[in-house]
């Protein structure tokens, strides 16, 4: 029975607090924290400082949160940070292949066989139409091609080469056959840039940036709780030693309330203690905050998307300079024999 006691108190002794808070909280909302004797608002007021620091963090915590948005998927899985159940986001659009090329999820297990250059490489060594066709269509060497964009105009530029060479029974090289065989070479090397351009994205701007938003802001977001919960703390136990219960439903009677000179020094003392507790959770909180809205990590994480995306677009560019000029060619010799044909007819 004396266990039995004991834990009864224990239990009291926990939950008062928390009881006296969410009274505390629910009489504020009713609109009953106003002092009726003084009208001065019985809500302790955060310094001005402090809520600045709090704006502040909230356009941080909104600033990741909408770029997470759009990088992964699905957007609309986004829970608030304030919730103590909310997850890392974990379904990154930069993980998705297909993200610039849906269509892709309908092309067959030959489309995505082997790579552009392997199947340069065997059509070359083919020796008949038929042996084309089987190295057109060959299983892949190692695992299916990826389904960017790239490399889907890729395999369809070959497969539109192919054509061309099949239909042509002269055996003589068909212009735009031969440039959108090296079309399809250059769009699969672009491909495997956007591909490292993901990876990079992925390790080094999303992990970054989705650990501040679920960490370092969920640990700023329990810091404001905290003086929160000081705050409501203080001013039910200030309520309490003025108002007595310090709780009537709209339309009752008040309760005489104490004025500071009345107050017992019991009671003075656990005023005192509320707002020693306030003061520190408030100060702790101010310096978590700074802590998070200091910190370089954000704009670091910034440059290192900026610079895998300057890296992918480099490739591309430095590509495609290098194709252009050889198609230019192939065009220029087209003209040349089409109006020299055209001139002899």
């Amino acid at each position: 029975m004396d266990k039995f006691q004991a834990f009864g108190k224990n239990l009291s002794a926990s939950f008062t607090p928390f009881a006296a808070r969410t009274q505390q909280y629910v009489k504020e909302q009713l609109g009953q924290a106003e002092d009726k004797v003084n009208r001065a608002s019985a809500v302790t007021q955060l310094p001005p400082d402090y809520t600045e620091l709090e704006k502040r963090v909230d356009a941080l915590r909104q600033v990741h949160q909408k770029l997470l948005q759009v990088t992964y998927v699905p957007a609309q899985a986004l829970i608030p940070l304030a919730s103590k159940h909310s997850p890392p986001y974990r379904s990154s659009q930069y993980s998705n292949e297909a993200y610039d090329y849906p269509p892709n999820l309908r092309e067959s297990f030959n489309d995505l066989g082997r790579t552009i250059s392997e199947k340069v490489h065997l059509l070359s060594s083919a020796t008949s139409p038929a042996e084309a066709q089987a190295a057109f269509t060959a299983p892949p060497s190692a695992k299916p091609q990826p389904k960017t964009f790239n490399h889907a105009i890729a395999r369809a530029s070959l497969a539109g080469s192919q054509l061309l060479h099949q239909s042509d029974s002269s055996g003589t090289d068909d212009p735009l056959a031969t440039a959108l065989e090296k079309y399809a070479i250059a769009e699969e090397k672009v491909g495997e840039a956007r591909l490292a351009q993901d990876h990079q994205i992925q390790t080094r701007f999303l992990a970054g940036w989705s650990t501040t938003l679920n960490t370092n802001l969920m640990f700023a977001q329990r810091a404001r709780k905290g003086v929160e919960n000081a705050r409501l703390s203080l001013d039910a136990t200030k309520a309490k030693a003025k108002h007595g219960s310090g709780f009537s439903l709209p339309g009752q009677k008040g309760h005489h309330v104490k004025t500071d000179d009345e107050l017992s020094e019991e009671e003075r003392v656990h005023i005192e203690q509320a707002e020693d507790e306030f003061v520190g959770q408030t100060e702790e909180a101010v310096g978590v905050m700074k802590n998070v809205l200091d910190t370089p990590e954000p704009l670091r994480n910034l440059a290192d998307l900026i610079a895998a995306q300057l890296e992918f677009h480099k490739k591309a560019y430095e590509i495609l300079s290098e194709l252009a000029p050889i198609v230019d060619g192939l065009q220029v010799e087209q003209e040349a024999s089409y109006r020299k044909a055209r001139e002899g007819a």
